[in-house]
């Protein structure tokens, strides 16, 4: 996103990217999708919001949705197995990858790269809550900012705007806020409320408030929310099995939008798992949609009511150097994602007590990371080239 809109169309400064970037990782929600609903909104108002949110997620929308299905009504068949063999893997090569861009863009000094660290402690070794950590991170930026506001927030609210946007320079009011939340609530119980009384509460009540709270009480995007959503959606409903969530965070890693998505691909299972009176196609691809619009609904909320501050955030130093401490903080989040999917995905015994790696999954996941580090091979391919790598294995028998 940088490359393209910064760097080449130029349709917002560094300053800008910055300071959207910092905001949206303060929110609950997928940051990405946020930023892009906030260069969106800065570029052409509540249209330009809409349409660069909606359309940041509609594609890996439609490929996890058309993965989802593949999964539950092929997922048995030996091919769609090998498939899910080579795409793990890969997760971790790309987490690790992405890890180390952004460690080298937001982590400018020795205390960012502590700071990262003890976040990455923090949630691996001693489970803190992440609200809790971000919130830390957040306090010492503010602290440090009066004296050192460089120390985390090298590059960011320091410099002006060479793109000021009309739009941008307009501030919100109490009268504005009221109105964008009427039409939230308005916007967010009429589907639900249809839903249910047409359908019953199972699984779509479940549904509706998981991802409803996940959306508003998850700070720093799909990172924080996983652990949460994978514990209620597989132990406390029982939508779908571990192996079936593991396979979920794989592949809407690998696939376009947010890693958020992989709650489109939970309710697409809940619903095909308990269809009640409909197909297990019409409730999959239902459960699907309410999860994903329930999930996203409040990422729109959220931009719209705050973008109007955002430059003046961005141009106190002292906010400046809190939201740069939250992103380094997120450097340490992002760390133990991998570790989590590093685990599942190379040591598949693990959980048995048994750590012993996964020969072929090492590998690939290896090759994958030479490939994203050193060629100038797109994801995309890299992704398929892995997937013809597990089908590859299987029929060498290299994989059960």
């Amino acid at each position: 996103m940088h490359q393209e809109l910064v760097d080449r169309r130029g349709w917002i400064d560094q300053r800008g990217f910055s300071a959207g970037l910092n905001f949206a990782m303060l929110l609950p929600g997928p940051e990405a999708q946020q930023l892009a609903t906030y260069i969106g909104w800065r570029l052409h108002g509540l249209k330009g919001a809409l349409a660069a949110g909606i359309l940041f997620v509609a594609p890996g929308a439609l490929v996890l949705g058309f993965l989802a299905w593949l999964a539950t009504a092929y997922g048995e068949t030996r091919w769609v197995a090998a498939l899910f063999d080579g795409f793990r893997p890969v997760v971790v090569a790309i987490i690790a990858a992405a890890l180390w861009r952004l460690s080298r863009r937001s982590l400018q000094s020795g205390v960012a790269w502590l700071l990262a660290l003890a976040a990455f402690a923090a949630l691996t070794a001693f489970h803190l809550p992440f609200p809790l950590v971000i919130l830390g991170a957040l306090a010492l930026g503010a602290a440090t900012g009066v004296r050192f506001p460089a120390l985390f927030s090298t590059g960011h609210g320091t410099e002006a705007s060479g793109h000021a946007s009309p739009v941008a320079a307009t501030g919100g009011n109490a009268a504005r806020l009221i109105r964008l939340a009427a039409v939230f609530v308005a916007l967010w119980a009429a589907p639900v409320a249809l839903v249910i009384a047409t359908l019953g509460t199972a699984p779509w009540a479940g549904i509706a408030q998981l991802f409803t709270k996940a959306a508003f009480l998850t700070f720093g995007g799909a990172y924080a929310v996983l652990p949460y959503v994978a514990g209620e959606a597989v132990e406390h409903y029982r939508w779908l099995a571990a192996g079936d969530m593991i396979n979920g965070l794989a592949l809407a890693e690998t696939t376009p939008g947010p890693l958020i998505l992989v709650t489109q691909w939970i309710g697409w299972f809940a619903g095909w798992n308990q269809p009640g009176g409909l197909t297990p196609l019409a409730a999959g691809i239902l459960g699907a949609a309410l999860t994903t619009y329930v999930t996203f609904l409040p990422c729109f909320l959220f931009i719209l009511a705050g973008a109007p501050y955002v430059e003046r955030i961005a141009g106190n130093p002292r906010a400046a150097a809190a939201l740069g401490a939250v992103t380094a903080a997120v450097v340490g989040v992002i760390a133990s994602l991998g570790v989590y999917i590093g685990r599942a995905s190379l040591f598949p015994k693990w959980t048995a007590g048994d750590w012993t790696p996964d020969v072929f999954a090492v590998g690939l996941a290896g090759a994958a990371l030479i490939a994203l580090t050193h060629t100038k091979i797109s994801i995309p391919w890299i992704v398929l080239a892995s997937g013809a790598a597990g089908l590859a294995a299987r029929v060498l028998g290299l994989t059960g």
